[in-house]
């Protein structure tokens, strides 16, 4: 039986894991993108503005952690938000599709009851890596 490569992805590009966790490990031709706060490089401090500023921090994170991961944004399959308040839902939807403009991954969005650092939003992903063709029904 071939080896499958478990493969641990960190990088000064993005925010430090804040926990015991990988910004990312890749499984086989899977990157599981650990969840991403709207984070200042090189703080712990959240970006001012709220919900929109921090997705749209969060997901210039997540794109920077799939291109280190050797993916992109382009080949997410399924983003996972958390949000502490689901009044932020629109405007969470509208810096998502600035970054996500077709072929949308499936996506599952829930409120939770707190987030690490007090942020609004927290946003996780899983990518394939490698070559990818897109195929709609």
């Amino acid at each position: 039986m071939a080896s499958i490569v478990r493969k641990i992805i960190s990088t000064a590009k993005c925010p430090k894991a804040a926990a015991p966790y990988n910004q990312a490990v890749i499984a086989d031709r899977t990157v599981y993108c650990s969840g991403v706060l709207g984070m200042e490089l090189g703080s712990l401090k959240l970006v001012d503005g709220g919900a929109a500023t921090q997705t749209a921090k969060a997901l210039q994170h997540l794109t920077t952690l799939l291109k280190e991961s050797g993916s992109s944004i382009d080949k997410v399959v399924k983003t996972t938000i958390l949000l502490t308040d689901m009044n932020d839902y629109g405007a969470v939807n509208d810096e998502y599709k600035k970054v996500f403009t077709s072929n949308f991954p499936a996506r599952t969005c829930f409120a939770v009851h707190k987030l690490p650092l007090g942020a609004a939003v927290e946003i996780e992903a899983i990518a394939l890596v490698g070559d990818v063709m897109q195929v709609s029904t």
